[in-house]
């Protein structure tokens, strides 16, 4: 049985990954939330994360006139809580070199299309408007490139005939609340690792 991995999670707005996290470990997801970080005061998912029971920082908009400063005190969150890995869950800010530094290879976000197309905040409504038949979502480990580290994970969604954008949306997110899980599952058990040209594999 796998120990479980201690993670902080990052987020900006309503929470729904860190809920499926959240919903994995209570039916056996060897992975403890230890502490959640929110960008933004009013953001949803740190009710989802008082309910569990999770320590919470809230961030404001003051907080980030100064990003290495902010970026200073997530490290210092995270570092206290005992966090192996910082989880990007709908986090809006990028993050600076202070907090890629102190977690090396140990930062996580999830990009709602299968990058490198469609990079970026707008990823869904970019998919739509191009009319893609294939999109999806893609895990990859953060650094200084917006949406360009090392690629850990993607899965495909097919874009249906007729669908609204909010469809396509909901699509993403049900991919979002698996995918997420079955890699942080694969980091628990040893199986994810990084080749000499940091090309990630993960085994069985």
């Amino acid at each position: 049985m796998a120990s479980a991995l201690k993670i902080g999670v990052l987020l900006s707005g309503s929470g729904t990954n860190l809920q499926a996290i959240i919903d994995a470990a209570a039916a056996g997801l060897p992975v403890e939330v230890v502490h959640v970080i929110s960008s933004r005061p009013d953001a949803y998912g740190i009710e989802r994360a008082k309910a569990a029971g999770i320590s919470v920082t809230a961030l404001n908009r003051d907080a980030y006139a100064d990003p290495a400063a902010a970026d200073a005190r997530i490290v210092e969150e995270m570092r206290a809580a005992g966090a192996e890995y910082v989880v990007m869950a709908g986090y809006m800010r990028k993050l600076t070199p202070v907090v890629l530094d102190a977690f090396p290879d140990h930062v996580l976000n999830l990009h709602p299309a299968l990058l490198p197309s469609f990079k970026g905040a707008h990823a869904i409504a970019d998919a739509y408007e191009a009319g893609v038949k294939v999109t999806g979502v893609t895990v990859h480990l953060a650094n200084e490139d917006y949406d360009k580290g090392p690629i850990v994970a993607q899965r495909a969604v097919e874009v249906r005939e007729g669908w609204t954008i909010d469809e396509l949306e909901s699509a993403i997110h049900a991919v979002e609340h698996v995918l997420y899980p079955e890699v942080l599952r694969a980091i628990a058990e040893g199986r994810m690792t990084m080749d000499e040209n940091r090309i990630i594999h993960i085994s069985e």
